[in-house]
C-alpha cells in the first residue's frame, strides 16, 4: 500500500519488506556475479593453466556475442507479457540454470587423452558462453524492476541506491569466504599444496556461493510487485525501431560511453588475485623452510594480500554506496560522478608512485581506499542515470523500453569484466610470464622470485590502469544534459504527459 501523498510530497509505493526482499535478491545476484567476474581469470590462467591466447579470445568473442545478446534480450522482455508478469518470471526460471552453470565453471573435469587441453577448452568455452547468455536472461529483467516497482522517480532512485548497497555486500562475500577457506580447507585436506588444493578451494567456494546466492535471489520473486508497467504501444508505420531509439538518444549513448570507459575500475577486484600471487609476498622468511612449509606460507600470503585489496575495494565501494541515498538527494548526479572519478584518478597516481618507490603494500592502503570510492558511485549512478534516460525517451518518443535500458547496463558491466580479464591476460603476455613456472602440482613459488619490474607490472593493473579509466570516463559526463533544472523540467513534463494519458500505478 502506498503512502498518502501530501501537497509537497509525491506518493510512495514500496514498503520496507518489499524493498528489503528486492535488495537481498540483489545481494544474492552480486554473490554469483562476483564468483565469475573476480575469479574466473585466475582459475582459467593459473589453476587450469589454459593457453593465454585461448582465454583472451574467449573473453573477446563472448563480449562480441553479448553486444548482440544483451540488447536482444532487452527487446524480447519489453515486447512480451506473461500471465506471471512482465519481468518476474525470468528471475524464477533462469536461476536454476545459472546455479548449475556457475558450479560447472569450476568443476574442471579431467579428460582422458587430452594432452593439449583441447577438450577442456571446448568445455570451458561452452559453459562460459552459456553462463553469459542465461545470466542475461535473469539480469536484464531484475534490474528493470526499479522502473516498474514505483512510478515515483525519487523513490525509484532510493530503491536503486539501497539495493546497490546490498548488491555490493553480495559481491564482497565471496572474498570473505575465499580468505576463510585458505585457513579452514587445509585442516580437512591435510595439505595446501599445488593445483589439487587450488581446484578444491574454488569448487567449495563456488558451491557455497551458489547455494546462498540463489536462495536469496529466487526469494525476491515472491515479494516484489510490478505496479507501474506502461501500457503497450502500437507500432506506427515508419516509426524508429527500438534499437534505433537507443542509438538516437544522446544522453543514453553518453552513459554507455561513460560505462565502457570506466571498465578499468573493475581491475581492483578482478586483478587482485593475480597481484596477490605475483606482486607481493607478506609472511615469514622462507629461508630454510621445507617445500610443504613454503606452500603453506605462500598460500596464506596470497589469501591475505588478496583480502587486503578486496577489503580496500569493499570499504571504498561499499562506503560510497552506503552514502549514495543521501548524496543522491543532495547533489546532482553528473557533478557527483565527475568529482569522485577525478578524485579516484588522483588517488591512483599516489598508489602507483608509492608502489614503485617503496614496494610497501600497507602504505598504499589509504590511496587504494580512495580510488575505490568511484566503484560504488559509478555502479549506483549509472543505472539511475539510465532510468532518467528512459524517462527522456518516454517523453520524446512515447515509448519506454525498460528492459533494453537494463540491458545497456548489463552490457556495460560485462564489458568491464571482459576488459579486466583481457587486460590481465595481455599483461601476462607482455611481460612474458608463464603461470606454470610459479604454480605446479607440487610447488608454489612466492612473488619474491620474480623480477621487481614484473611485480610492478602486475601491480599496475590495480593502480595505474583503474586511475586512467576513471579519468577517461569523466569526459562524456561534461556533455550530459539530463541534470539539474533540465532533469526537473523533464520529470514534470513526463508526469503531466502520463496524467493526460491516464497512466496510473497499482497499489
Amino acid at each position: 500500500m502506498g503512502k498518502i501523498k501530501t501537497e509537497n510530497q509525491p506518493k510512495t509505493y514500496v514498503g520496507k519488506k518489499e524493498l528489503w526482499m528486492f535488495s537481498l535478491g540483489g545481494l544474492g545476484q552480486g554473490m554469483i556475479y562476483a564468483m565469475m567476474s573476480s575469479y574466473i581469470s585466475d582459475y582459467y590462467v593459473n589453476v587450469l593453466q589454459l593457453p593465454l591466447i585461448f582465454v583472451l579470445l574467449l573473453m573477446l568473442l563472448a563480449r562480441v556475442w553479448d553486444a548482440i545478446n544483451d540488447p536482444l534480450m532487452g527487446v524480447i522482455v519489453d515486447r512480451h507479457q506473461t500471465k506471471w508478469g512482465k519481468y518476474k518470471p525470468y528471475i524464477l526460471f533462469a536461476a536454476p540454470f545459472i546455479a548449475v552453470l556457475t558450479v560447472l565453471m569450476y568443476i574442471s573435469p579431467t579428460f582422458q587423452n587430452d594432452p593439449n587441453q583441447k577438450k577442456l577448452m571446448v568445455f570451458c568455452a561452452v559453459v562460459y558462453v552459456l553462463w553469459g547468455m542465461i545470466y542475461t536472461m535473469a539480469d536484464v529483467p531484475f534490474w528493470s524492476f526499479p522502473n516498474v516497482i514505483t512510478p515515483n522517480s525519487d523513490e525509484r532512485s532510493h530503491v536503486v541506491s539501497f539495493s546497490k548497497i546490498w548488491n555490493s555486500v553480495g559481491s564482497a562475500l565471496p572474498e570473505v569466504l575465499f580468505f576463510a577457506l585458505a585457513f579452514i580447507l587445509p585442516i580437512f585436506m591435510g595439505t595446501s599444496e599445488g593445483l589439487h588444493y587450488e581446484k578444491t578451494k574454488y569448487r567449495v567456494l563456488a558451491i557455497t556461493v551458489v547455494i546462498i546466492g540463489s536462495l536469496l535471489y529466487v526469494n525476491s520473486y515472491f515479494h516484489i510487485k510490478e505496479r507501474a508497467v506502461p501500457p503497450p504501444t502500437k507500432k506506427v508505420e515508419g516509426e524508429p525501431s527500438t534499437i534505433k531509439r537507443v542509438f538516437t538518444c544522446k544522453p543514453l549513448l553518453l552513459i554507455i560511453a561513460m560505462g565502457i570507459l570506466s571498465s578499468g575500475r573493475y581491475m581492483v577486484q578482478a586483478a587482485a588475485i593475480h597481484v596477490a600471487r605475483y606482486a607481493f609476498y607478506i609472511g615469514p622468511d622462507l629461508t630454510g623452510m621445507t617445500q610443504a612449509e613454503i606452500n603453506d606460507a605462500v598460500s596464506k600470503s596470497v589469501s591475505s594480500v588478496k583480502t587486503i585489496f578486496q577489503l580496500c575495494a569493499v570499504v571504498g565501494m561499499f562506503g560510497a554506496t552506503l552514502l549514495m541515498p543521501t548524496l543522491m538527494k543532495r547533489f546532482d548526479y553528473k557533478k557527483l560522478l565527475i568529482t569522485t572519478c577525478l578524485a579516484g584518478f588522483v588517488a591512483s597516481i599516489g598508489t602507483t608512485l608509492i608502489g614503485w618507490f617503496t614496494n610497501n603494500l600497507y602504505i598504499c592502503i589509504p590511496f587504494i581506499l580512495v580510488q575505490c570510492i568511484p566503484l560504488g558511485v559509478i555502479n549506483t549512478l549509472s543505472i539511475a542515470m539510465i532510468y532518467d534516460c528512459l524517462d527522456y525517451m518516454e517523453l520524446t518518443t512515447g515509448h519506454r523500453d525498460n528492459a533494453l535500458g537494463s540491458a545497456c547496463q548489463g552490457l556495460i558491466n560485462k564489458f568491464g569484466s571482459a576488459f579486466s580479464t583481457c587486460g590481465i591476460i595481455v599483461m601476462y603476455m607482455f611481460i612474458g610470464f608463464k603461470p606454470e613456472d610459479m604454480l605446479t602440482k607440487e610447488v608454489l613459488r612466492p612473488a619474491t622470485e620474480l623480477l621487481r619490474t614484473q611485480n610492478f607490472a602486475m601491480f599496475s593493473l590495480v593502480s595505474l590502469v583503474p586511475g586512467i579509466s576513471m579519468l577517461l570516463c569523466s569526459i562524456p559526463m561534461f556533455f550530459y544534459k539530463l541534470s539539474g533544472e533540465n532533469k526537473k523540467k523533464m520529470q514534470q513534463e513526463l508526469a503531466a504527459k502520463r496524467e493526460e494519458e491516464g497512466f496510473t500505478a497499482a497499489e
